[in-house]
């Protein structure tokens, strides 16, 4: 058997402490698969005095991230520690030590990808992040090897499992967007602050690092037009499901018609968002409940697969941490790293289109005064954008009378600038109560 695999561990939270535990409750059938033991040498957190359930052997504990960088026996780093700054230099720190790394850090590779994958080719490491986007679904592995005879035309992606949740309980079970987000909070599913997850930020990091693999796009995260869901009235998700569609927070992107450039000849456009879709109930999205995560990828040759499990928690994201571990001891994601040029000067990628020009089709939620000519007056801005009208719903006004009424159109495919437009004119309407709702429909 080959010389072991040393492994520093920085970060020893919910995740790390996955990571701990599966090295060591597991080292046979690691040294197995992997052809050499993998051994846990150095544990780098903040309190070393802590309890930790695995309990870890006291002299593996260290506050000096140095320790585990200086150390000869130490071949791989694994940043667990989250955000954009301590972490990153952690993994430059490392790289520069000659050390490879393996993070599950979405928003670090979205912010500082470019700088991070330089300084490992320029130290010949390599840098391994399947447990970076959708924790246990391997998304990474399936578009940079699996796929890799395709073109990606097309990702749609559930990233985001708290939001999932928040959507499926307002769904089935009626409840308030705040009742929802209680109970995620109480059950473990979101944080006691959780911006980052119902404004659509962390699918939008994640979209990040998909659009890299798949289209050679380096699009910050601000770069990438994002709703969230923390401005969803129940009311929608009800009149949703009347239409026969169910909402999802979808990370999209999509291929547009190849371009002809006079200087860089032919090459083809992405656009990127992230927003609430209307999914028809029978979509294999639409059918994605509670915390899973799912990501659905149209090849050029395969045609559509579907990805899908447990994105987030101690060990499904674990798990992906150490099947990276476990290709680094075999050296399959040192060749692969070579190989992929991800986040390179050389792999010039796609151009990425405004979502203006993006075509789709729209629900569009209005609270009007009950009078007539309020529907003419509609129908007539969007007429003036060239947008028509598939159907109309209306409800009928409270018996009192006193108040605005909802009113639901859908529209046929039109362009999403033009559609903005007639939505800014539609909001100047003196019998429109309230500025519209809408939200593109994924058929």
């Amino acid at each position: 058997m080959s010389d072991t695999m040393g492994i520093a561990l920085v970060g020893c939270g919910t995740v790390g402490g996955g990571v701990a535990e599966i090295l060591l409750r597991h080292r046979d059938r690691f040294a197995l698969r992997a052809g050499r033991p993998l051994v846990l040498r150095r544990v780098v957190v903040r309190d070393p005095h802590k309890p930790r359930d695995p309990i870890i052997p006291r002299e593996l504990i260290t506050t000096d991230l140095s320790a585990a960088t200086s150390d000869p026996g130490v071949h791989v780093v694994v940043e667990l520690i989250g955000g954009t700054t301590v972490a990153k230099k952690v993994v430059l720190d490392a790289l520069a030590a000659g050390k490879h790394v393996v993070t599950a850090n979405k928003a670090l590779l979205a912010d500082a990808g470019s700088e991070v994958f330089e300084a490992a080719r320029k130290a010949e490491r390599a840098v391994c992040f399947e447990a970076a986007v959708a924790g246990g679904v391997p998304i990474i592995h399936a578009l940079g090897e699996s796929l890799a005879a395709n073109q990606v035309t097309a990702i749609q992606g559930i990233l985001n499992g708290t939001s999932n949740f928040i959507l499926t309980a307002m769904a089935e079970r009626g409840l308030s967007y705040s009742a929802a987000l209680a109970e995620a909070q109480k059950l473990g599913y979101a944080e006691a602050d959780p911006t980052l997850d119902v404004d659509g930020s962390d699918a939008a990091h994640k979209l990040a690092v998909l659009a890299q693999i798949a289209f050679g796009v380096a699009a910050k995260p601000h770069e990438i037009e994002r709703h969230g869901i923390n401005t969803l009235d129940a009311m929608d998700i009800r009149f949703a499901n009347e239409l026969g569609y169910t909402i999802k927070l979808l990370a999209e992107a999509w291929t547009a018609e190849e371009t002809r450039n006079a200087e860089r000849g032919t090459y083809s456009t992405v656009a990127l968002h992230v927003a609430p879709v209307l999914l028809r109930h029978t979509d294999l999205l639409a059918q994605v409940r509670g915390a899973y995560n799912a990501i659905l990828v149209h090849g050029d040759i395969v045609g559509e697969t579907l990805y899908q499990g447990p994105g987030a928690g101690r060990m499904p994201t674990a798990s992906s941490v150490v099947a990276d571990l476990i290709d680094l001891a075999v050296g399959r994601a040192q060749r692969t790293f070579a190989a992929a040029q991800l986040w390179s000067k050389t792999n010039k990628g796609f151009t990425v289109e405004p979502t203006e020009r993006v075509r789709s089709r729209f629900y569009i939620r209005l609270l009007v005064v009950d009078k007539p000519g309020v529907l003419a007056d509609v129908t007539r801005i969007l007429a003036d954008e060239q947008i028509s009208i598939s159907s109309v719903v209306q409800h009928e006004a409270a018996e009192d009378g006193g108040g605005p009424v909802p009113l639901v159109l859908v529209t046929h495919y039109a362009e999403t600038g033009r559609f903005k437009t007639a939505i800014a004119k539609i909001n100047g309407i003196g019998t429109v109560a309230a500025p519209a709702v809408f939200y593109s429909m994924g058929d």
